[in-house]
């Protein structure tokens, strides 16, 4: 008698092996009942990890050089990139210049003329898990080189260089705390993750949880508020200039940015990321290029290599396509997509963001890519986002979807071709 022939095991078999042993960590794989998380694996060329490399710490270098001159620049700046009032004082501290942010992820398109920015992620980036943990685990499972690999140290080595720099500032760094929203499973998996990977003596504490108590941001601990030191926020602080208290419409946020801006609470990712977070810096980049300032001629060349014209009011209608997008978005909010005659092509559908300033970029189209769901085939396009980790270019990670990259689209496991 001939044995049967084992069945081969199906997608949500695979996907459930792949994803069901990490869960503990990485409880996001379904996300409002639509499959994030793909069981599959794309594969890539050293060369293009190697330049995605090159481009993002370069890039790094470009951005840590312009939020540095324009720190100490006119406060009509600030306000012309898009700075709220309440964090003008806040964002002029200087922390460590070379590292404009702890932890910051740039978002890259492949295209025809090569790998382009798209924009940066300085001050409150996630995909962070999906890089450094769960790519790892994927690659595993398919037996798959991790272009990852072994940078996840480069998490603690930024955190401790960002503390030891607040400590030569002359601040206290006893109590730190990271916080989230408590009930939002992604961003408090992120925020614990990344505390754990810190190395640091920390704890979480979720953002509803914290008070303003005798002029210090505060957090429980046995019936008491314990002033905060060291904050890690998972939290813009576009966001934290417009929180106000619930009862009496204190304004919460704007205290805690004048604790900033006074020295009596140190913030990570610093000030810095702010300035470098608002989509108004790329224009002024752009300009200053264009103008030939600030930048050396390798500078320059990078800056005409890997970024693309993005401007504060229209210059490409009736030149070429284009994309408008709000100058603090995020998940591809409020994002629309034009034809040069200014036909729009799509627009977001989300109702987050519509009521910010935006900026005009030339518009470049996603890598489009065929990849596998519980539902079957599917073709989407392809972003690539790249983290700088303490100056330094880290971790990858990909993200399937729409041709705006929003909320619905998925993470794809990366791998570098044998």
């Amino acid at each position: 008698m001939v044995d049967p022939v084992p069945a081969k095991p199906s997608y949500t078999e695979i996907r459930e092996h792949l994803y069901g042993p990490i869960r503990g960590i990485f409880s996001w794989d379904w996300m409002d009942g639509l499959e994030y998380g793909l069981a599959g694996i794309h594969n890539i060329q050293p060369e293009f990890r190697q330049e995605l490399a090159y481009a993002t710490e370069a890039l790094g270098k470009i951005y840590a050089k312009t939020v540095f001159a324009v720190q100490s620049a006119d406060t009509e700046l600030f306000l012309e990139l898009g700075i709220p009032k309440e964090a003008l004082l806040a964002v002029r501290i200087l922390v460590k210049p070379e590292m404009v942010t702890v932890v910051g992820r740039f978002d890259f398109a492949e295209t025809p003329e090569g790998i382009k920015m798209l924009e940066f992620n300085a001050d409150t980036p996630t995909s962070v898990v999906e890089a450094f943990f769960v790519n790892a685990q994927a690659c595993s499972f398919y037996d798959a080189h991790n272009p990852n690999e072994g940078m996840e140290f480069q998490l603690s080595t930024a955190f401790h260089e960002i503390l030891e720099a607040y400590k030569e500032l002359g601040y206290s760094t006893e109590t730190i705390v990271f916080s989230a929203l408590g009930w939002h499973n992604e961003d408090r998996d992120t925020v614990n993750y990344l505390l754990y990977k810190s190395g640091l003596k920390a704890k979480f504490v979720p953002l509803e949880d914290l008070r303003i108590y005798e002029d210090r941001l505060c957090a429980p601990e046995d019936g008491q508020l314990i002033p905060i030191d060291v904050w890690y926020r998972l939290h813009g602080l576009e966001k934290l200039a417009e929180d106000c208290d619930e009862s009496d419409e204190y304004p919460t946020g704007a205290h805690v940015l004048d604790l900033v801006a006074r020295g009596k609470l140190a913030i990570i990712n610093p000030p810095s990321a702010f300035v470098a977070q608002t989509k108004a810096l790329q224009s002024l980049i752009w300009n200053l290029h264009e103008a030939g300032k600030l930048y050396t001629p390798q500078e320059h060349q990078l800056i005409e290599n890997y970024m693309l014209p993005t401007f504060m009011e229209n210059r490409f209608l009736n030149k070429e396509p284009y994309v408008t997008k709000p100058i603090f978005g995020r998940e591809g909010g409020a994002i629309s997509l034009f034809d040069a005659d200014g036909t729009m092509v799509e627009r977001d559908k989300d109702v987050y963001y519509w009521d910010q300033p935006m900026i005009y970029q030339k518009r470049v189209d996603l890598e489009e890519v065929e990849y596998q769901t519980s539902k079957g085939p599917n073709k989407g396009r392809l972003l690539w986002g790249s983290f700088l980790i303490g100056g330094k270019a880290s971790a990858i990670v990909a993200r399937v979807g729409e041709r705006i990259t929003g909320n619905l689209s998925c993470f794809l496991p990366t791998g570098i071709k044998k």
